[in-house]
């Protein structure tokens, strides 16, 4: 997939706006989303010197839209659809990790709301509008630490308010989300339409985004520690570009990516009928019909 329109959220700044800055050289066209309008615009401004020149050139748009809050990706998705805009990649990148319990408009834990409400309610809206392009390809940004993630299999808490009568932990509430897209996203693999496909990637360890030092609380304090073993920002969205722009799509659908190449989650994050619970608790979370 060399050429077409790619949908990144939170990309006015770390993962999300190196994703879209190689996708913008490589003559993709970009429409960046995030919170702040403002912040978008010029990280707008920023790329579009750099895509290439022509009568041809890529466009370049943005949309403001709180992905926290479901009424706002429903939006997002709506006005995309109205725009006609056909989206052949969307890269969930927007992520949180919040030192504190505290819940959405929606009554939902506000981690469990970006990191797994969002990409799930924002993949089936665009479905459901008719804005993914025949063959798009969805992917999600995960990690590594979703094997901290804590659940119980046999009745797992989607929405996360679980956690406002246990004792919060930042890391394991940020990991739990993360195993809970993982397991979504194993069972929308069987549920997508033929020639559609969705990924998981996992960027590794990354210095120098915003994830730990607006994260605050546990994971501020100890990114310094971790920081002479992580990677650079632009060898971190290697493989999210690969999956956008690689000629064939990436086999398996569903699957788990590090490094440009297939990987193993946790255990967990493998279990077929658990993923089968969490898609379907999560649809019915969101109000919307599960894909059959």
């Amino acid at each position: 997939m060399s050429s077409g329109t790619t949908v990144i959220t939170g990309g006015a700044s770390g993962l999300g706006l190196v994703t879209a800055r190689h996708l913008v050289k490589a003559g993709q066209s970009v429409v960046l989303v995030g919170r702040d309008a403002a912040r978008i615009r010029a990280a707008a401004n920023h790329l579009r010197p750099l895509a290439p020149a022509g009568d041809n050139a890529p466009a370049l748009r943005t949309y403001a839209a709180d992905l926290g809050q479901w009424s706002q990706v429903r939006d997002l998705a709506m006005n995309l659809a109205a725009d006609a805009v056909s989206v052949d990649v969307l890269i969930n990148n927007a992520g949180a990790a919040f030192p504190r319990y505290e819940q959405t408009v929606d009554g939902v834990e506000r981690t469990y709301a970006i990191n797994h409400h969002a990409p799930f309610l924002l993949t089936h809206a665009l479905l459901a509008g008719g804005a993914l392009a025949p063959k798009a390809r969805v992917i999600n940004l995960s990690t590594f630490v979703e094997k901290r993630g804590r659940l119980d299999a046999s009745d797992p808490d989607v929405a996360g308010t679980s956690w406002n009568s246990r004792f919060y932990n930042q890391i394991k509430v940020y990991a739990t989300s993360k195993l809970l897209s993982l397991l979504a996203t194993r069972e929308l693999a069987q549920r997508l339409p033929d020639g559609m496909s969705v990924y998981n990637a996992n960027p590794g360890m990354v210095k120098g985004t915003a994830i730990n030092s607006n994260a605050g609380g546990l994971m501020r304090l100890t990114a310094p520690l971790f920081r002479p073993f992580a990677i650079t920002p632009d060898e971190g969205v290697q493989t999210s570009v690969w999956l956008a722009t690689t000629p064939s799509a990436p086999q398996p659908s569903g699957g788990f990516f590090s490094r440009s190449q297939p990987d193993s989650p946790s255990p967990l994050s493998q279990d077929d009928a658990l993923a089968r619970i969490v898609y379907e608790k999560t649809a019915a979370l969101l109000g919307i019909a599960p894909m059959t």
